[in-house]
């Protein structure tokens, strides 16, 4: 008779099986398709707690379990200053899900808080993400890795668009500018936030969200009236109604740029024009 499995074994299974072709499977392609690991990689994969964070966690070991490119995992959680019952719902996730967390304390959350006044979270997210890299760096690590996914990808094009005046994507590999020799990779490029939910239901987990007091005062009509994203989300659920490939669609014009038909665009902080063809005449 085969022994039964612990719970976090079927929730590891769960992804190799059930989800295989909604998370599994675009995982491995984004690994593989914007060279996001290579061989004697020590990553710090980076848990803010959330669902992304921990399904990123177990991907990355299950990647590790099975690659034949040999590199290191450490599982890094910064307490930005949650309170005691946010902090202990990690640790409890972490533990449930076998992934073997490093915590250390920052003081994000309150110097966010103080400095931006009613709009910390731009700088609360940069200040999170020096800390990480500095941390990351500290423990020998070349590179951190985020939870972002697909969505992100494509409501952040839009909200550049419709909120920024600009048309700029997010990339899958970045290299750091402040912390030499130190990258940044978002190994869920290619996979939906729909799908992540769903594995998340599926094996009836329990995360937290954002947990500083800035968004969780915020209800009803205030929070969406805060969130650019949110109202990203409902257009392009909206717009899904009558095209069902609209997501498809905006993260493929990222990898499909048509510079010739662009007035102007910007390259490593130089600005070009269309004009540039006519300066002879």
């Amino acid at each position: 008779m085969p022994k039964e499995l612990e719970r976090y074994q079927q929730i590891e299974r769960s992804i190799i099986t059930t989800y295989r072709k909604t998370l599994w499977s675009p995982f491995v392609l984004a690994v593989k398709k914007y060279r996001l690991i290579s061989k004697g990689d020590k990553i710090a994969v980076c848990i803010s707690g959330g669902k992304d964070s921990m399904l990123l966690a177990k991907l990355m070991q299950e990647l590790q379990r099975h690659s034949e490119v040999p590199f290191e995992l450490v599982f890094l959680v910064m307490d930005p200053g949650y309170n005691e019952e946010n902090l202990q719902r990690i640790k409890d996730n972490a533990a449930l899900l076998n992934v073997p967390i490093t915590v250390f304390e920052s003081d994000v959350f309150a110097a966010a808080d103080a400095a931006a006044g009613d709009s910390p979270c731009y700088l609360c997210a940069r200040m999170r993400r020096g800390h990480l890299y500095a941390k990351a760096k500290e423990l020998g690590c070349n590179k951190i890795a985020l939870g972002h996914h697909k969505s992100d990808v494509i409501e952040t094009t839009l909200m550049g668009m419709l909120y920024g005046g600009q048309l700029q994507g997010m990339l899958p590999r970045i290299k750091s500018s402040n912390f030499e020799g130190m990258e940044l990779i978002r190994p869920m490029y290619c996979i939906l936030e729909n799908d992540i939910l769903r594995w998340k239901e599926h094996n009836d987990l329990q995360f937290i969200a954002c947990a500083c007091k800035f968004t969780k005062n915020l209800t009803g009509g205030e929070e969406d009236t805060f969130s650019a994203r949110r109202k990203v989300k409902a257009l392009i659920a909206e717009l899904k109604k009558e095209n069902f490939n609209v997501e498809n669609n905006i993260f493929q014009s990222i990898h499909n740029v048509q510079l010739d038909t662009l007035a102007e665009y910007k390259q490593e902080g130089k600005k070009y024009s269309f004009l540039n063809k006519f300066e002879d005449e």
